[in-house]
């Protein structure tokens, strides 16, 4: 049976508290870090243009079946078109983002720097927290949790008897680094509040490839099943409208 534990005062006010404290003014310190790195270069029109047509087009598979089942085909055709398509790329046009990167030495400059803004400060927070707070139980979660749990709540404490809501200290601050994007959408905008998740996303490939991002896209609309939701909506009205008149 887990035991549980009493956790003294001490442990929230000098382990608990900094730890938190210390990871959101980090990833406040790293934004603006980050944002003075950050080179002041004309975006291509190309890509914005991609990107826009991208979001149009999950835009329509989204609210697919809101529309008529005419105005859905003739916009479909209008972007997945294998002649003038919209999201149709040609074979011999389709483009290496890893060429694209190397050969724009700004893009490859920017990519290290936004790798640099995230490796370096979560290193030397790691290992600030892996040397002055390994092994404490910082908190208690008000609620039970399954033995599933305990590798993510209790990391660096190696006693299974320990009952699975506490949390030790490297644990928490995990949960930090990962959970922290509602706090900095208040302090810096909800634009700004990139979480680090999303960063090792960022992290795993060399930029953003257009050309799969477009066939994909299309697939996506290609797949689509189309049922108009407009005549469930005209019954449920009736029927809600001879429920009151009866």
């Amino acid at each position: 049976m887990a035991e549980d534990l009493v956790l003294d005062t001490a442990i929230r006010d000098w382990v608990l508290i900094p730890l938190s404290v210390v990871m959101v003014l980090i990833g406040i310190l790293r934004y603006f870090v980050s944002k003075l790195m950050r080179s002041s270069q004309t975006p291509d029109a190309k890509v914005v243009k991609e990107g826009q047509i991208i979001v149009r087009a999950r835009n329509l598979r989204a609210a697919a079946n809101f529309i008529p089942a005419k105005s859905f085909r003739a916009r479909k055709l209008y972007y997945s078109n294998e002649e003038n398509g919209l999201l149709f790329v040609p074979k011999g046009q389709a483009q290496n983002a890893q060429a694209q990167m190397f050969s724009d030495p700004n893009m490859a400059m920017d990519m290290m720097k936004k790798n640099l803004s995230m490796i370096i400060p979560q290193t030397l927070t790691f290992a600030w927290v892996n040397f002055f707070f390994s092994g404490f139980v910082a908190a208690k979660i008000p609620f039970p949790l399954t033995q599933r749990f305990r590798s993510m709540l209790q990391n660096g404490i190696d006693l299974s008897t320990v009952n699975v809501s506490y949390v030790s200290s490297r644990s928490w601050y995990f949960l930090n680094l990962f959970g922290l994007r509602g706090l900095f959408s208040l302090i810096l905008g909800e634009e700004n509040a990139m979480d680090d998740t999303q960063r090792m996303m960022q992290m795993g490939g060399f930029g953003f490839d257009p050309s799969k991002s477009l066939s994909a896209e299309k697939d996506g609309l290609d797949i689509v099943q189309h049922e108009w939701a407009m005549p469930k909506f005209e019954q449920r009205a009736e029927a809600v409208l001879r429920k009151l008149v009866n």
